[in-house]
């Protein structure tokens, strides 16, 4: 009775509140049970995953897509049974790989430690064109994209960086900076952001001198990637919460605490494709390692004028990552993620062509990021002329992350993007870490799998003559014609085909 009493208190109190409060007014006209409504919104994007929407519906991934890297980082049958649930034949844009009459052989399923599985290496040298000192093929062409210490917990870098080793692959720092959960043995590339975290003096500007200390104190640094934008908020800089930056995070970024840690928008150490050069060879002849550039892609003129440069003086990048307004680990204002930047698949081709078309294509690795870690999307980035592929949201999925979309507020539910100790102590990177490596290694075997259906050995030999686009309207185009490619951009270049041919052997994966 008692207990009754004090529930019937509560609920009392509830209402008086909600009544004279002025800031609800469903809680005003409805008091009590105006609570239920922002109860179901708060769980709206999990009521839908596993309520309303069916298997295709749900964006940024949808159920198959999910249900795909859960069951190959946890190591379960990835098989789907029953034939397709997509509507081929009514979808639009609707990707279909020609296969080849006389396919190669499909790679086995191997016992050998997960670094050495479906071995996959990159088709061209990283530094190789520019002779860098520290030049090296990558052992992965799929690896882990840039996700900073700060926007992810500590305890999902370090199963990031442990499933890197597993899988063989490298893990790319993002613009925060490199943290001791950085260093758990995976080759690591160095992001330099406009707000050159790690490598700043005390006004913000890049510091030389500190740029130094940080390759002498980190050998498993293998390249430096500066960036440009991202997909998920391009022209604009990057955002830390000041919820989310804990003692460790300022005192590695070089930045007070108890305030947001803003990146400005555009570098300060340069202003234009000519003096970003200098600056790239700047960065190359002090550290001796392969010097890359990250970008969104919006207007041409800046990869014009890159192109025209590389070709016309002896500077140049090592590769370019581009990243597709789709992207998203970045949390950022919805107008900038649904209408700036080109989707991955336009911007890549464009910004390829435009190499191609100056003649220095060849000489850089190009990188594709951007829902890039399911196998379609995958094989198709290597079609319009990928020489590797990032992961990012992806690698999130294996590690635990259920697509809540609590990323930039610190509640993340799985301990993937919160720094609370408590959600963050469910996520355990030894075991985790395991989870990626399986995924990464799953996503290389399809992408053998498909490259050998089209009688490839290796998916940078499978151009865009092998892939076709579905119109929903019962026809198809050639994804040539659909991209504006000649017969045969996309290939690499005469000697990294035959280094490719040497590396697969006859199509078989060990």
């Amino acid at each position: 009775m008692i207990l009754v009493c004090i529930i019937l208190a509560l609920l009392a109190g509830v209402a008086l509140y909600d009544i004279f409060q002025r800031q609800h007014t469903v809680l005003r006209n409805f008091p009590i049970i105006g609570h239920l409504r922002y109860t179901l919104e708060m769980f709206g994007p999990e009521l839908r995953q596993y309520i309303v929407t069916d298997n295709e519906e749900e964006r940024p991934f949808n159920r198959d897509d999910r249900r795909w890297v859960y069951s190959t980082a946890k190591g379960d049958n990835p098989y789907f049974g029953f034939g397709t649930d997509s509507d081929m034949e009514t979808v639009s844009n609707y990707l279909v790989l020609a296969h080849s009459a006389f396919p190669l052989d499909s790679p086995l399923e191997r016992t050998e430690p997960l670094s050495r599985r479906y071995r996959l290496p990159s088709a061209k040298v990283l530094g190789g064109h520019r002779a860098r000192r520290l030049a090296f093929r990558p052992a992965s062409a799929v690896n882990v994209s840039a996700m900073s210490y700060g926007s992810l917990s500590a305890s999902a870098v370090e199963a990031l960086n442990r499933g890197a080793v597993l899988a063989g692959c490298m893990q790319s720092t993002g613009e925060g900076g490199v943290s001791g959960h950085h260093l758990h043995g995976a080759d690591l590339v160095w992001q330099i952001g406009t707000g050159y975290f790690a490598c700043r003096d005390e006004q913000g500007r890049f510091s030389l001198d500190e740029f130094k200390r940080v390759l002498e104190r980190v050998p498993a640094i293998r390249a430096i990637e500066i960036k440009l934008s991202q997909g998920a908020k391009p022209g604009l800089g990057g955002m830390l919460p000041a919820s989310k930056i804990t003692p460790e995070i300022a005192r590695i970024r070089g930045i007070p605490m108890g305030r947001d840690c803003v990146s400005p928008a555009a570098h300060t150490a340069f202003r234009d494709a000519d003096s970003m050069l200098d600056f790239v060879e700047l960065l190359a002849d002090t550290g001796g390692r392969p010097v890359g550039i990250k970008s969104a892609v919006g207007e041409l003129g800046f990869w014009r004028d890159l192109a025209r440069l590389m070709a016309e003086t002896q500077r140049g990048v090592d590769f370019i990552t581009i990243d597709g307004g789709e992207g998203g680990t970045g949390a950022g204002p919805q107008v900038f993620n649904d209408h700036v930047a080109l989707p991955f698949k336009v911007g890549f081709s464009r910004v390829y062509k435009e190499f191609a078309e100056a003649g220095v294509h060849e000489k850089v690795v190009f990188v594709g990021s951007g829902k890039l870690g399911l196998p379609h999307n995958a094989i198709l980035a290597f079609g319009l002329g990928c020489d590797m592929v990032n992961v990012a949201r992806e690698a999130m999925l294996a590690i635990g992350c259920i697509q809540a979309q609590r990323c930039h507020t610190g509640r993340c539910p799985t301990g993937v993007a919160s720094h609370n100790p408590w959600l963050e102590r469910g996520l355990v990177p030894t075991l985790k870490s395991v989870r990626l490596a399986n995924y990464i290694v799953s996503l290389r075997r399809e992408l053998l799998r498909l490259a050998h259906a089209s009688g490839h050995a290796h998916p940078s030999l499978v151009t865009l003559e092998s892939l076709e686009i579905l119109d929903g309207r019962f026809g198809s185009e050639p994804a040539t014609r659909v991209f504006g490619y000649d017969e045969g951009l996309g290939l690499p270049g005469a000697s990294d085909r035959r280094e490719i041919a040497a590396i697969m052997g006859n199509g078989s994966s060990s």
